[in-house]
């Protein structure tokens, strides 16, 4: 295969033998970032160092524009492009569970198609696995391409998860990251769907590296990751991965309690010894506000687990997949 062809600088006999690496690109309405990013990606790939076959694996989670279409075109002219599309969008998180269900390296890299991921970093990422690594996490280094209001908001969800998680999570580590086939096949296990993959991706472990990237802006096209879908992303991380704020709020209502039974005390000491005195309407309104305020943002922690629970008791696929378009090297 030459570099025209396909990014892959190995002929098919050398590509067979070789390790391969499986990227996993999900992509919704992304016509305008396809092919910026295969041309990226073929000039990157091309100059790897390291004795690897790469593969591409597209997740179209359900595009309504012209994103299969011009993956297929590409895939027609090229043996190293895979596309699996999926029946409508399940969203990132599912796409990128089902990219690891099908993907068939021996590693795999998830690879944003806005290249806010660089591409570059991937034959470090490689050096390291080769070298005995199970996972290389790619750290963010800097967020240029972030406004602030983003760039602090993700350092406070970092922060504030690996406050309350059993497993936390690396800070400024996204999807972004190589892991090994056995870490894979430990993902694979895992089958709940109210899905956070990078502390899953924490979750199971392994012997980890690490590698450092600036964060560049978006190559083309723009963000579908409004503010409302991050934060969420960001609720579903907390309550998929950890009961503590049902534990806190436990705490909270023990030192409501017996403050509750502290103040009742006080109130009828006083009354015992100075008489019944005139109720304030101010603070009994006050009082009804606070606690009624903090029963129902009580009950809707609550009933983000209980909703979760029954996401996870109806037990439905996490995605449905339409087509898969499987690439010769893949197959091989």
């Amino acid at each position: 295969m030459n570099s025209r062809q396909g990014v892959i600088p190995l002929d098919r006999r050398e590509a067979a033998r070789a390790r391969r690496v499986t990227l996993i690109v999900p992509v919704y309405n992304e016509e305008a970032s396809i092919g910026v990013f295969l041309e990226k990606v073929t000039q990157v790939l091309t100059r790897i160092t390291q004795p690897v076959a790469v593969d591409i694996l597209f997740v179209n989670d359900g595009s309504r524009d012209k994103t299969e279409r011009l993956i297929l075109a590409e895939a027609a002219k090229r043996p190293d492009i895979s596309l699996l599309s999926l029946s409508r969008n399940f969203g990132k998180e599912a796409a990128l569970t089902a990219g690891l269900h099908h993907a068939t390296g021996d590693a795999v890299i998830p690879l944003d198609v806005d290249l806010q991921d660089p591409p570059e970093v991937i034959d470090d990422m490689i050096r390291h696995w080769l070298a005995g690594a199970k996972i290389v996490n790619a750290r963010r280094n800097r967020r240029d391409g972030d406004s602030w209001l983003k760039s602090a908001s993700a350092g406070a969800f970092y922060r504030l998860f690996n406050a309350m998680a059993e497993r936390p999570i690396p800070r400024d580590v996204g999807d972004f990251r190589l892991m090994d086939r056995e870490v894979v096949q430990a993902i694979r296990q895992l089958g709940e769907r109210s899905r956070c993959n990078k502390a899953l991706f924490s979750w199971v472990g392994f012997e980890t590296e690490e590698v450092l990237y600036d964060r560049p802006a978006r190559a083309a096209g723009e963000t579908r990751w409004s503010y409302w879908k991050l934060t969420k992303l960001a609720l579903d991380a907390i309550f998929s991965s950890t009961t503590v704020p049902l534990r806190i709020w436990t705490y909270v209502g023990m030192l409501m309690a017996l403050g509750s039974l502290v103040y009742s005390l006080v109130l009828f000491i006083r009354t015992l010894v100075f008489g019944i005195d005139v109720p304030g309407y101010a603070s009994t309104t006050i009082l009804i506000l606070v606690f009624g305020g903090m029963n129902m943002f009580a009950l809707g922690i609550i009933g983000e687990y209980v909703g979760r629970i029954y996401t996870e008791v109806r037990q439905r696929p996490l995605y449905v997949v339409r087509s898969h378009h499987i690439s010769d090297l893949a197959e091989g």
